[in-house]
């Protein structure tokens, strides 16, 4: 009974009508191409200096940065020297002396929805 109300108000056709909305990143990753993204920013509340950028990326934007020389044993690592040589440039850029700078230490944690929370 439930099958021929949603065949006579047309609900059933509905969800087959809906189109499938695809992200930035599976766009670019279907076409084979590069792609990284900011997904947050955290600042520690209690010290303004820590805190964290929460990125994304695809295999190829990995592979891009392989084929322009960074290392690492883990695609993580291989952002995150990426990352950290960009804030160091846009540091130097801006005229702050960058040398004996340490960009701390990276904390990476597993997520439940697969995704690497670096910190």
């Amino acid at each position: 009974m439930k099958t021929f109300f949603k065949r006579l108000l047309g609900i059933d056709k509905l969800k087959e009508s809906v189109p499938e909305i695809k992200t930035p990143k599976e766009i670019a990753t279907e076409n084979k191409e590069p792609w990284v993204a900011v997904m947050n920013t955290h600042v520690n509340k209690d010290n303004i200096r820590n805190g964290f950028f929460e990125l994304d990326w695809n295999e190829y934007f990995v592979l891009q940065l392989r084929t322009a020389g960074y290392a690492g044993s883990t695609d993580e690592e291989i952002v995150d020297a990426w990352f950290s040589e960009l804030c160091r440039n846009l540091g130097s850029v801006e005229g702050v002396d960058m040398t004996g700078r340490g960009s701390g230490f990276v904390d990476r944690a597993l997520r439940e929805d697969g995704r690497s929370e670096i910190g």
